[in-house]
């Protein structure tokens, strides 16, 4: 049975349409990706099915039940974690997990053994009697997904989790999604981070302009762009002038510039490398690594999206 179904989902904003015609499923215990860039509908997809708004046609099912008609039933089996921590600065950890508890329906019986397992579980126990007014943006966040987690959802929404956290929290909840894909919960993952969906997720759709563009596995979405393949080349000096001739070196598509490397896109990174060598030692520029590399998911997504284009052409036009 699919975790969730949704079928040609649309939804309108007076004259601006938010989401034309969304449609996918999602397999119980599968963690799956929901990528695009700002505006392009992720927001609006999780509020339709968390029962938040109503979509103004299609449908949307959680576990068969229906998020519109069936609302009560649907969002027994959700955990939802949003976007900006929803946690009470003025309680102690423990007492915000308990309230959260409460408010899910969390019997009594059940609700310290829930708490102590996710503080446990986040590494958040030596400070479960502290106020949450002291804690880090990564422990608060910590926090936030442990709450979303306390009625043991089947289904969990989890909305740009780890959005400019330190590496011990990244870390810490990239492992927590892992082991609940493992005990077969369903995670749907936003997020602006392409490499966390690339490690974490087993499919990825990516939405632009309220549309699915692509939805596949990270690896296939990857191989279906073989023409953004490109040459890394780290290099001894990196000016301007030096960063204008390589990206109109033939059969260049373009060029990005990461610290020390540069990445040339190309179909043919052979080639190009006996261009780059051409002119690196013609203008007597060490070159200190060279490495050929597949398309990734980020080129993938800007090659479908456009975002890089668009951030480059701003650039340009300041």
């Amino acid at each position: 049975m699919a975790a969730i179904e949704v079928e040609n989902l649309v939804k309108q904003y007076g004259k601006r349409t938010a989401l034309d015609g969304v449609s996918f499923s999602i397999e119980e215990g599968e963690t799956f990706g929901y990528l695009g860039p700002n505006g392009a509908g992720k927001t609006t997809t999780i509020r339709i099915l968390t029962g938040m708004t109503q979509a103004t046609s299609g449908t949307a099912r959680i576990l068969s039940h229906d998020i519109r008609t069936d609302t009560i039933r649907a969002k027994r089996y959700l955990g939802v974690v949003p976007e900006t921590s929803n946690v009470y600065d003025d309680l102690p950890a423990w007492d915000n997990l308990i309230f959260n508890a409460e408010l899910y329906g969390v019997p009594a019986h059940a609700r310290n053994a829930a708490a102590k397992r996710l503080l446990d579980l986040f590494d958040l126990s030596d400070r479960k009697d502290d106020k949450v007014r002291g804690f880090s943006k990564g422990m608060k966040r910590r926090l936030t997904i442990a709450m979303g987690l306390v009625n043991d959802p089947k289904v969990l929404f989890l909305d740009e989790p780890t959005s400019g956290l330190d590496i011990q929290s990244n870390l810490i909840i990239r492992d927590v999604i892992r082991e609940l894909a493992d005990r077969g919960v369903t995670v749907f993952l936003t997020t602006h981070n392409i490499e966390e969906a690339n490690v974490t997720c087993r499919r990825v759709a990516i939405i632009n302009h309220g549309r699915i563009a692509a939805i596949d596995a990270p690896e296939r979405l990857k191989s279906t762009f073989e023409s953004v393949k490109s040459l890394e080349v780290g290099l001894g000096r990196i000016t301007p002038d030096v960063l204008t001739a390589l990206r109109t070196l033939p059969l260049v598509n373009d060029l990005v510039q990461e610290g020390d490397k540069v990445r040339l896109l190309t179909h043919d990174p052979i080639r190009v490398l006996d261009e780059v060598q051409k002119y690196t030692g013609t203008h007597g520029i060490p070159v200190l690594s060279v490495s050929t590399l597949g398309p990734s998911l980020e080129d993938v997504f800007i090659r479908i999206t456009g975002v890089g284009r668009r951030a480059k052409e701003v650039q340009a036009s300041d």
